[in-house]
């Protein structure tokens, strides 16, 4: 290419946006929370490719899947991310879903439960009204790394690091033109009235497959006692003094939780 000519830049596409990575006979579907991308599960995933394929989605509205259909709506995300699988001739699938992604994890379940292997739920959407309104909207329209770390640690366990990597990513994601008011659009949608949407509990204990929920007990944005109300057949597991970003707080704990369910289901 000669020196005077750039690379063209790399557009978000107006479809849904994954990253596929590992082999194996299962395999495990990674959905990141409310302004996130895929890549915030790297860390988890990798281990995990060595015995599964791993496919890890950008929610609609964010990242690389910026233009895709269904942004702001969890049951929207589900129908996309089911259909992608289906074209992928994916029969079954073990999923992992964080805060947003976990109550599009459970939606996803409730629409096709023979497609769904394991559900493993990282304090997800939809189990309780309470939801911090004003934090996630602050959030979603943070416009410099400074305000993003600054959200990011009111989310997080008292004394919990935000990494650079991390608040990177964010970065990264928010140069994209036409996301922060995305993120902010999406934001006003599944606070509103300062509570979320709830998933009824006769749906929840309908859900036959294993269910493993991780859960902060200091979580600041989807309050730990939301656990109290679940289906007794739910597998909960507290973290204890950790907040609601388990992925970067606790990514041990979520590890070990999904290749137990993994191991367990062959």
């Amino acid at each position: 290419m000669p020196a005077d000519r750039k690379a063209p830049p790399v557009l978000h596409s107006p479809v849904l946006h994954s990253l596929e990575s590992g082999a194996g006979r299962q395999t495990i579907v990674f959905v990141h929370g409310f302004g996130a991308t895929h890549n915030v599960w790297e860390k988890i995933a990798a281990p995990l490719s060595q015995e599964a394929r791993i496919i890890a989605y950008d929610l609609p509205g964010h990242g690389l899947s910026l233009d895709a259909s269904g942004a702001g709506s969890a049951k929207s995300a589900a129908r996309a991310i089911l259909a992608d699988l289906s074209e992928r001739g994916i029969k079954a699938a073990h999923i992992v879903g964080h805060s947003m992604g976990g109550a599009v994890a459970t939606l996803m379940a409730l629409a096709e439960p023979q497609r769904i292997v394991t559900l493993t739920l990282l304090a997800p959407g939809g189990f309780g009204p309470e939801i911090d309104g004003p934090l996630l909207r602050r959030y979603a329209k943070a416009a410099d790394g400074e305000e993003i770390r600054a959200c990011l640690a009111a989310m997080s366990g008292e004394g919990a690091a935000i990494s650079d990597d991390v608040l990177n990513l964010d970065l990264t994601m928010r140069t994209r033109p036409g996301q922060t008011a995305k993120l902010v659009e999406i934001a006003a949608a599944i606070t509103r009235g300062d509570r979320q949407g709830v998933i009824a509990h006769e749906h929840l204990a309908s859900l036959a497959m294993p269910v493993a929920v991780l859960w902060g007990t200091q979580d600041p944005v989807l309050p730990f006692l939301q656990t109290a109300a679940m289906p007794a057949h739910f597998t909960l597991h507290a973290i204890q003094a950790a907040g609601h970003m388990l992925i970067t707080e606790a990514p041990e704990p979520v590890r070990q939780t999904i290749a137990f369910n993994l191991a367990n289901s062959v």
